[in-house]
């Protein structure tokens, strides 16, 4: 006969997981040095989706989950490009939304910085002279720092975060 508590008492199954990352913590800490040379004591981000294939959505989606949580060094994401500081543009430019990508730059306040994200961003990537591609950003918008990659990692998009604010601590 088998013992009816042996179904549900077994030995742990799951290894031990360690969430501290070093080298995010660095990041971090550097990203928290900079910030207040340029915003202060946050970053306020608006993140604005041009024609994208999503996957460089769901690496900056990435950003505000518990293993990341950049909103600990101060970075937050916001709904509306008039609370925004720096305009994070993700996939080519389609012909469709080139008017928005505009309207939404001409709504914040300045001083304003536009981050092109992914290879699609930074000059139109796979989608690259297409009939309804304009191409990157940097099209219609003035672009103060690219983030290559297909898509570029969390922690990519950190240091290239980070080295928008000491280029922008320099001026």
């Amino acid at each position: 006969m088998i013992n009816p508590l042996s179904l549900f008492l077994r030995p742990k199954v799951t290894e031990t997981f360690e969430f501290r990352d070093e080298e995010l913590e660095t990041l971090g800490a550097e990203i928290k040095k900079e910030m207040p040379k340029v915003f202060g004591r946050s970053l306020a981000i608006r993140e604005l989706d041009s024609g994208s294939d999503n996957s460089t959505e769901i690496e900056i989606s990435n950003l505000g989950t518990p293993y990341y949580d950049v909103e600990r060094f101060g970075i937050s994401f916001v709904a509306s490009p008039r609370h925004a500081d720096v305009l994070l543009v993700t996939g080519a430019v389609t012909l469709n939304m080139a008017e928005a990508v505009k309207k939404t730059y001409e709504a914040m306040p300045s001083p304003k910085f536009v981050v092109a994200v992914g290879d699609d961003a930074c000059d139109g990537g796979i989608y690259r002279g297409s009939y309804a591609v304009l191409g990157g950003v940097d099209r219609i918008l003035p672009v103060d720092m690219k983030i290559p990659g297909n898509p570029p990692s969390p922690k990519e998009i950190l240091k290239g975060l980070l080295a928008l604010l000491k280029k922008a601590s320099e001026k």
